[in-house]
């Protein structure tokens, strides 16, 4: 057995109604809270009472669309001049980033520039984020518990990027995860999350980082979000489907975090800095067109991570489908496949994207560092056959 680490959130409150336990749960970590949500008005202000009966004060701060660079120094400079010694971040994962981003630097100092792989400076962070709080509303990116954040950077032209702050030093304090805030999710949103938590469980078990510990989460992910995602799509208010959903993608996340990714977030990075493209989309796009890929390139040279998608069909298909490996590696391709159509993802071509324009989208996601945990190193030629399917 290969030699591991493992990183998650210190404290993690799952259910039902659990989000009124907020004041309860932040009292301890400070008095001023940088609040960074994508929620509705009302919501928030709601907990904002909540917070305010436990004698602490709420600056909240919207967050429109993926964070980026200008973003980030936005938030850090509202939470300074605040005094916030505490944040909070409710919403999709793009504000859950925004937090995660904010509180680390509020403890680290400089500005998000200072910290980013690829198009920073890639400082290390050294020291733990201010105490801050995850509560996800969307079941999807699983960021209430990894260790990085991810933000836009605008170069211009083809130098636009998306890129992360990593740290187990960014970990929340506590993930609150109350599957009844995804009631009210609409079902486009429902659709792309899903498949983005769906396909991170995908990509963490077949990884060549994966460990027996992720292994079992991301299996279990994978089984909730195949029985669940359809349910969720078409009644929101499906609280079990929205409990199973919640499950897979916080199951997604701590085994991304621990075991890394693969192909798709890695061309995931530079087409949602360079498109107008939703995440969950770019990943659904993508995710069978890659499965076959991986297959391929691994059948070819008989690595045993082949095996790992058989695993994965037998996971998606009713109890005891006595099959082959071969048959249930193309059972897995079908059910994304299908899975995708019935939740009615787009193609890329509809966000803008050309075959013109994927040489370099091709350069790019060589650099992002989710390829390097791909299963098996996949050459240029088929990495731009890849995205000429996903148009």
């Amino acid at each position: 057995m290969s030699k591991f680490e493992f990183f998650s959130a210190p404290r993690i409150v799952f259910g039902r109604g659990q989000i009124a336990r907020l004041a309860e749960l932040a009292a301890p970590l400070g008095r001023t809270a940088l609040i960074v949500h994508g929620i509705p008005e009302e919501t928030l202000a709601r907990l904002a009472a909540q917070l305010s009966s436990a004698g602490i004060r709420a600056v909240p701060l919207a967050q429109v669309g993926e964070p980026t660079v200008t973003d980030i120094d936005h938030a850090l400079e509202t939470a300074r001049a605040n005094a916030c010694d505490m944040a909070i971040g409710i919403g999709g994962g793009s504000a859950i980033d925004a937090a995660k981003a904010a509180a680390g630097l509020l403890a680290n100092g400089g500005t998000a520039l200072d910290y980013m792989e690829v198009v920073g400076k890639g400082q290390k962070i050294t020291r733990p984020a201010a105490p801050w709080i995850a509560i996800p509303c969307t079941a999807g990116t699983g960021a209430e518990v990894t260790r990085n954040a991810v933000i836009g950077y605008k170069g211009g032209g083809d130098k636009n990027f998306k890129a992360s702050l990593r740290s187990e030093h960014l970990l929340p304090r506590i993930a609150l995860i109350d599957p009844e805030l995804g009631i009210t999710v609409p079902p486009d949103v429902t659709a792309s999350s899903g498949m983005d938590a769906l396909c991170q469980c995908i990509e963490a078990y077949t990884s060549n980082g994966a460990n027996p510990m992720t292994d079992a989460l991301a299996l279990e992910g994978v089984q909730r979000a195949a029985r669940a995602l359809r349910r969720a799509f078409t009644d929101g208010r499906d609280l079990d489907a929205r409990e199973d959903m919640a499950l897979a993608a916080l199951l997604s996340g701590i085994a991304l975090t621990n075991a890394g990714l693969g192909a798709v977030h890695g061309f995931a990075a530079p087409l949602g800095a360079s498109f107008p493209v939703p995440h969950g989309t770019v990943c659904a796009a993508l995710l069978p067109h890659v499965m076959v890929a991986n297959a391929q390139a691994l059948r070819a040279a008989h690595h045993p991570t082949l095996v790992r998608y058989a695993t994965i069909g037998r996971v998606m298909l009713p109890p005891n489908t006595g099959i082959s490996d071969d048959d249930a590696i193309q059972a897995a391709i079908a059910f994304v496949q299908s899975l995708a159509r019935d939740l009615r993802i787009p193609g890329l071509a509809q966000f803008g994207i050309t075959p013109a324009a994927i040489p370099t989208q091709v350069e790019l996601a060589q650099k992002s560092s989710s390829m390097r945990y791909n299963p098996i190193p996949l050459p240029r030629e088929v990495l731009h056959n890849i995205l000429i399917a996903a148009l």
